[in-house]
């Protein structure tokens, strides 16, 4: 590996939590004469990139640092660079680097590498630093929302065998809605909730039932056996006067078999070639509405190129200033016209698509979450 490469990343990695980006800008001074170093973060709705040190967000298409985070690629504009900064799939922003030589590939070769090594730095220090997760914020969060960003695992994700994004709306005031996910070299698992209640309340029960969830998966629990936890935890605290709707499903990467159990869940649509159909699962108690309810798991199976969407009741009962459902009908369009969008791509359009039906930032809760099927891939 180049010696210069490796200064700069042994330099980031020992930086102060707060200081990541002061110390690159220096580091690219010395090593590659670049004397402008700054990272545009993403802002909670998608609809902003932010400066790190301050001054004038970027919100207009077609600019360079949206073309760079958009196309996960390099943009030059001479005599300006911009980088995605992206950790496994998990978009955070686009750094800009000033001067950069059109010439130089070798440097900007380098210079990529590094941007990837800022998002593993920034992703690592947020939970002791607050200056990230402030500054991407385009305005204040209320609390209930700051409980459900939280509470999220990421906003896309990826590996050889799949793709995943999902995004809440309204960004800055969601109450109740909520996503999660995890995976390891056999599976991958997803749940969606679709929550109740308004404020610190709504956060609170999707909270206890997110955590209780990954409880029992962390416990080694079948599915089904999840969802019995999580309905339990739930019951237990409220005695039925509080439950929520959740979908649960589990992907073998070896084979694309999908285990699921419906709770009363948000809708499951496929995107097979042209083809947009609801996944048709066997409806079941959401969590917590009575004692002892016992879940049974379905199956069905992916093909290589399927797309998944998991459509809270927020996105196709939104309202417009006349009354209208956003309904089924553009939902499914929607769906079928996002085939060459990456998920993330597609769930950022799809609730840009539902803003523009309401004309308005939404009343209920929405969340989309977008998977793409690359194929089977076995364990090592």
């Amino acid at each position: 590996m180049n010696e210069r490469l490796v200064d700069v990343e042994r330099a980031l990695s020992r930086a102060e939590a707060d200081a990541i980006v002061e110390r690159l800008g220096d580091q690219l001074k010395e090593h590659y004469g670049i004397t402008e170093a700054d990272l545009l973060l993403v802002d909670y709705r998608l609809s902003a990139l932010l400066p790190l040190a301050g001054g004038e967000a970027v919100t207009k298409p077609g600019h360079p640092a949206w073309r760079s985070f958009d196309h996960q690629s390099e943009v030059y504009d001479e005599p300006v660079l911009f980088l995605p900064v992206t950790m496994r799939g998990d978009r955070i922003g686009v750094l800009r680097l000033a001067p950069v030589a059109e010439d130089d590939d070798v440097a900007r070769a380098e210079l990529a590498d590094l941007a990837t090594h800022l998002a593993h730095e920034v992703v690592a220090v947020r939970g002791s630093t607050d200056r990230y997760l402030v500054a991407a914020r385009a305005r204040r969060l209320t609390l209930a929302a700051e409980m459900q960003w939280e509470l999220l695992p990421g906003r896309s994700r990826s590996r050889p065998s799949f793709a995943l994004a999902g995004q809440l709306e309204p960004a800055y005031a969601v109450r109740g809605d909520s996503f999660d996910w995890a995976d390891d070299a056999h599976r991958l698992w997803l749940s969606a909730v679709n929550g109740s209640g308004e404020g610190i309340a709504a956060s609170t029960l999707t909270s206890l039932a997110t955590f209780a969830l990954r409880n029992a998966r962390r416990g080694g629990l079948d599915l089904a056996d999840q969802a019995a936890l999580a309905d339990q935890a739930v019951y237990a605290h409220y005695r039925g006067e509080q439950h929520l709707a959740a979908l649960l499903l589990q992907v073998d990467l070896a084979s694309g078999v999908v285990t699921a159990v419906d709770a009363g869940s948000p809708q499951l649509l496929l995107l097979r070639g042209e083809e947009v159909s609801d996944v048709e699962l066997e409806a079941q108690l959401p969590l917590g509405m009575f004692d002892g309810t016992i879940y049974r798991p379905q199956t069905f199976e992916l093909a290589v190129g399927d797309r998944l969407f998991v459509i809270s009741d927020g996105v196709y009962d939104a309202l417009d200033q006349a009354g209208s459902r956003y309904g089924e009908s553009a939902l499914t369009k929607f769906v079928r016209r996002s085939r060459h969008r990456s998920p993330l791509d597609a769930v950022r359009a799809l609730l840009g698509e539902l803003r523009a039906h309401v004309s308005t930032d939404l009343v209920d809760d929405a969340v989309v979450v977008c998977l793409d099927w690359n194929g089977p891939k076995a364990a090592p």
